[in-house]
């Protein structure tokens, strides 16, 4: 089967939206500066990773001044670290508010700038919203509802127009964008995620096949095969983690955790071998909830290199 990398030189990023972005002491990651940074990427490093996800709602490069930068180029530098994408987390530009709607647009342009300014050629964002107080309170926030996007046509042109925006400024930066698949939004099922990337209509605009945000929910989902297929041949960027699930039919009760990606519920052998027959040529994202989410990410990037090494010699 051809690739357009080798097993070993695939990018696999970690993704750790786990981190904070504020100190202990009150003090902002961002603007803190290496000072901040540096434990973080000497674990990352000191785990086996040269690519890392660099998560807004821990560094946000867009915020970073000149020096900023350099200093961040030189950290990653002294950690054999690059960033491989810059997922934006819970930023949706249609937030109900219309104030926030629009400042999160202007975050997104403007991490695109930032991305393409730092080399960095994907970045992800999203339509799910801050978590509620009922989803802060729970064992794991997907147990509980989050805010959803409404079944209102002129909402759905506002995300169109919003994300063709954001593309087609990505594309000056010479950036891909990513649509992050998530619950209770427009990206919520793989029909309603091709239809909304096909009416955008950018060549540097795909999809981020994150079906672990779905199969993890209480409640029936798609079956993950036929989201793939139906999400692949539009992916350029992919966030992988896994869950245990379960359904017990007599009493209607669902079950799920965190999984490392080998154990399960979804056949991540599988699922890469349908990602490289359909052509999958972007970066990946290790990521895991709960426990020590850095050593289970690091399992994972090593169960995807040989899963590749097997498929790609196949």
């Amino acid at each position: 089967m051809t690739a357009p990398f080798t097993a070993d030189a695939w990018p696999i990023g970690v993704g750790l939206p786990q981190l904070v972005g504020t100190l202990s002491d009150g003090r902002d990651v961002t603007t803190t500066g290496p000072q901040a940074w540096r434990p973080t990427f000497h674990e990352v490093a000191a785990a086996g990773f040269t690519e890392i996800d660099l998560f807004t709602t821990f560094i946000r490069i867009s915020d970073l001044d000149d020096d900023g930068r350099s200093g961040l180029q030189r950290l990653l530098a002294e950690y054999g670290l690059r960033i491989s994408a810059i997922p934006l987390a819970r930023r949706s530009i249609l937030d109900p508010d219309p104030e926030r709607a629009a400042a999160n647009l202007e975050f997104a342009l403007e991490t695109v700038r930032a991305a393409g300014e730092l080399g960095v050629g994907t970045v992800c964002v999203g339509l799910h919203q801050p978590l509620t107080a009922e989803q802060q309170r729970a064992e794991w926030f997907w147990l509980a509802p989050g805010e959803e996007n409404p079944e209102d046509p002129a909402v759905w042109a506002a995300a169109v127009d919003g994300f063709r925006r954001i593309g087609e400024e990505a594309a000056r930066a010479q950036v891909q964008v990513s649509l992050e698949m998530y619950e209770g939004t427009y990206l919520g099922t793989s029909e309603s995620s091709v239809r909304l990337v096909t009416d955008i209509g950018l060549p540097n605009v795909g999809l981020c096949p994150d079906i672990g945000n779905i199969v993890r929910l209480h409640r029936p989902v798609e079956d993950w095969r036929v989201m793939l297929e139906r999400m692949l041949p539009h992916a350029n960027y992919w966030q992988l983690k896994n869950y245990l699930r379960d359904h017990d039919p007599a009493t209607g009760a669902y079950f799920s955790a965190p999984a490392p990606l080998e154990t399960g519920y979804i056949d991540y052998r599988t699922a890469v071998g349908m990602a490289l027959a359909a052509g999958f040529s972007g970066p990946l994202c290790v990521e895991h909830y709960g426990g020590d989410g850095l050593s289970v990410a690091a399992t994972n990037r090593d169960y995807l290199r040989r899963i590749l090494a097997a498929k790609i010699a196949s």
